[in-house]
């Protein structure tokens, strides 16, 4: 009698998935995959004054730096193939009020910084924020009216901001803020001053997350922050409202989109790209960064190879490319291995 646990193996034969497996080059072959230098946005910290570099205690390796220092950073990320930059002011405590009405000044910190970068290098992408939290005196993304952040009063500021980043050299507005309507309003102020060709990144899903504690450290909000932020960020429980938050801001006319933070929401990167087709981006944001950093330092894991599956696992989720402060780091391992 034939022995059937023979036709099994058989068939199992036929099924080996170690044979593509079996060598570096038969892996390199069938690789789905690539985190290239071409998939990286760095975010950077500014603050006033010059020559300086300042330590990020909540950040290894991450300083704030006056514009002199963040345009020898932009030179350097230039030169590394590194395709744009995301900028962050701290501002002093005394141009804080509750309004951000700093965000209007039109040689404000941010805007100084676009103008020295698009000036000395003007062949890398600077991308800005029009949130109003690293201006206010109480650290909430809009202007706070009676314990209430009012919408449309802070979307009409929004769109005079974004005006005067692109007019200062902005090549993308990235609005963090959350605010409803803001993206096709600030689409309307931009085309109306002539920056028809200024792109609009949305943080079209940006959830009320514990992972934003050291980027708050480092544009100086985490100790005036009153309240929390979740009438206005997506709560972390609803991918839908997600989706539906995000399918309003394509209709508005997002030219690009946003997840934030990136490796807990890999799921919401995944339906956005699969629902719209547009080019999708995660953030992978300071508490992503820093958990990595000091799980590194205490030896519980390979920070290099944590911070590469990391990324990759963006790309295999669909995203055209990332916000990370591991991006200088990232392009130097690259250059080498290549």
């Amino acid at each position: 009698m034939h022995d059937k646990t023979h036709l099994v193996d058989d068939v199992t034969g036929h099924r080996r998935m170690r044979r593509n497996r079996k060598a570096d080059w038969t892996r390199r072959l069938v690789l789905e995959n690539r985190l290239t230098v071409d998939d990286l946005i760095w975010p950077i910290f500014v603050v006033p004054g010059d020559g300086i570099l300042e330590p990020i205690a909540a950040m290894p390796g991450v300083n704030r730096m006056s514009v002199d220092k963040a345009v020898e950073a932009a030179r350097e990320a230039a030169d590394l193939g590194i395709p744009a930059l995301a900028t962050f002011p701290n501002v002093g405590m005394d141009l804080r009020d509750q309004t951000g009405s700093q965000i209007l000044e039109a040689n404000n910190l941010l805007n100084q910084v676009t103008a020295a970068i698009k000036k000395a290098v003007p062949n890398i992408g600077v991308i800005t924020d029009v949130a109003l939290d690293p201006f206010t005196s109480h650290g909430h993304d809009g202007i706070l009216r009676d314990g209430v952040i009012v919408n449309d009063e802070t979307v009409e500021q929004l769109v005079k901001a974004a005006i005067l980043q692109a007019d200062a050299g902005s090549d993308i507005i990235a609005p963090s803020d959350m605010m409803d309507g803001r993206i096709g309003a600030i689409r309307r102020g931009l085309d109306a001053a002539g920056h028809q060709d200024v792109g609009i990144m949305s943080y079209a899903t940006k959830f009320a997350s514990c992972y934003y504690g050291p980027y708050r450290e480092a544009i100086s909000t985490s100790g005036l922050l009153k309240g929390d932020k979740k009438t206005y960020y997506i709560d972390p429980a609803n991918g839908t409202e997600a989706l539906r938050d995000a399918a309003l801001d394509v209709e508005e006319g997002a030219d690009m989109l946003m997840v934030k933070p990136g490796l807990p929401y890999l799921d919401i990167c995944w339906r956005m790209k699969e629902a719209f087709g547009l080019p999708v981006f995660a953030y992978q944001v300071s508490g992503e960064y820093s958990q990595i950093k000091a799980a590194a330092a205490n030896g519980w894991i390979d920070g290099e190879r944590a911070m590469l599956e990391t990324l990759l696992s963006f790309k295999r989720a669909g995203c055209d490319g990332i916000l990370t402060y591991f991006a200088v780091e990232v392009a130097r391992h690259l250059a080498k291995k290549g």
